[in-house]
């Protein structure tokens, strides 16, 4: 697909690289539902664990997502110009760099998060629970991160079915192994929320293991040799150069996770739980914009390289495009199903009740999200990489801790006024990002 990138139809390209991955991340939304599921068959305390959980965990998602992307970039362009050795080389470092990265967070993530969790409120049994899940988590950060770096390469080379098959394959697996390892039996012991993490970390090991085997077969094959996986000082630097920007923008994701929990849980652990709860619904609604975004940095990156910038600003038009008419429909069915939908998680009233007072004012913050991953994805692929962590820092940490304190301290807005918090930042962030791509776009047409 590497020579069609540049030459076939632009909105026939991104159906055929955003349907898989967005199905592909669909069962891993569903995967994580699976776990938040679980969580709430342990106990209430369990699931507002598991929540409290998720902006830890996302800290190892956002550097691995955040590198790929920048190595996704790197290895778009040089395909684009023609350059295979120069895209082997890329592809080789990234995963050097992705497992000389993992071992210092994993280092770093079991040393601290203790410190995490109790400065997001969690003590006693809570606090417990919550390290029994991440430490083993943490212990196996060199897979997820490698297996990135392994979808970043088939990405550049528009092939996102393998992600999305062990995407797939992964989800199934764990709904067999969560139950088994949480209550035990055929000779394993149980393992209770420990067991949750366990599944995890299993599954991204064997995903390991076969994304190698399709990297293998293609013509960037050389980047699994012993040889090639030498680290070079040189290709680092410019990885990084891409892909920190990227990782730190995930990882303004995850603070903002974090601020956004810290006023919540001032609502009391309900509260916690019905927002994690929300967040897998939302998340279900949005999988179509990371298709989207995936196909916008792949189709982008390419032909940046070849210098073919109408096929460019036509991406960026038609994803925005398709987003627009799947959100559409989403915003509807969120907005109309939201009580229904976080009864699925959970039986307790007070934590349904809060997430529907989420979920229907998110209903209509979902096309902004569209417009933010599609523009900062673009930006991406023509190797602008800092406005993403500029725009992250705003709406993550800088408006929210501001705003919210605002709404709900001085104003007295309660819950509410964090949900209409979000609504107004992330619009606000959408319009910015619109106005500076298209910017950034035109400039790139001239040079």
């Amino acid at each position: 697909m590497t020579q069609t990138l540049t030459t076939r139809p632009v909105p026939a390209l991104i159906r055929e690289i955003a349907v898989p991955a967005s199905v592909g991340f669909f069962f891993n939304t569903l995967f994580n539902a699976v776990d938040t599921w679980w969580g709430g068959q342990i106990s209430t305390q369990a699931l507002a664990a598991l929540s409290l959980s998720f902006p830890v965990f996302f800290i190892i998602i956002a550097v691995g997502s955040g590198l790929a992307s920048g190595a996704t970039a790197l290895i778009g362009t040089a395909l684009g110009k023609g350059n295979r050795e120069e895209a082997e080389t890329f592809s080789a470092q990234g995963i050097s760099f992705g497992v000389l990265i993992s071992i210092l967070l994993t280092a770093v993530g079991l040393a601290g998060s203790r410190t995490l969790f109790v400065l997001l409120g969690a003590s006693g049994e809570y606090l417990r629970i919550c390290l029994a899940y991440m430490n083993v988590i943490f212990a196996g950060g060199i897979f997820f991160i490698v297996n990135h770096m392994f979808g970043a390469i088939l990405n550049a080379l528009g092939d996102t079915r393998p992600f999305r098959n062990f995407l797939t394959v992964g989800c199934l697996l764990n709904a067999l192994l969560d139950p088994w390892f949480i209550y035990g039996g055929f000779g394993v012991p149980p393992m209770s929320f420990a067991g949750i993490a366990l599944a995890t970390v299993l599954i991204q090991a064997m995903g390991c293991f076969y994304l190698c085997s399709r990297v293998r077969r293609t013509k960037l094959r050389s980047a699994c040799s012993l040889g090639s996986l030498r680290p070079r000082l040189a290709a680092f630097r410019e990885i990084a150069r891409q892909g920190v920007p990227a990782a730190a923008n995930l990882f303004t994701i995850g603070l903002g996770i974090f601020v956004i929990t810290y006023f919540v849980s001032g609502f009391g652990k309900e509260a916690v739980a019905a927002y994690g709860a929300a967040m897998r619904i939302e998340q279900i609604i949005l999988l179509p914009t990371i298709g989207l975004s995936t196909a916008t940095l792949v189709i982008v990156a390419q032909n940046s390289g070849a210098g073919l910038f109408a096929r460019m600003d036509e991406t960026i038009r038609t994803a925005l495009r398709y987003g627009g008419i799947i959100m559409l429909c989403g915003t509807v069915a969120l907005f109309l199903f939201s009580g229904p939908l976080m009864a699925v998680f959970t039986a307790d009233p007070t934590v349904i009740a809060v997430g529907r007072s989420y979920l229907k004012i998110s209903a209509f913050i979902l096309y902004a999200y569209v417009v933010l991953s599609v523009d900062v994805a673009a930006l991406q692929g023509i190797r602008k990489p800092m406005f993403a962590l500029w725009i992250g820092l705003w709406r993550q940490i800088v408006a929210p801790a501001a705003l919210f304190w605002f709404l709900t301290r001085l104003l007295g807005f309660g819950l509410t006024g964090v949900w209409w918090g979000i609504f107004g930042i992330n619009w606000s962030a959408a319009a910015v990002a619109w106005i500076y791509a298209r910017r950034q776009m035109k400039k790139a047409a001239t040079l």
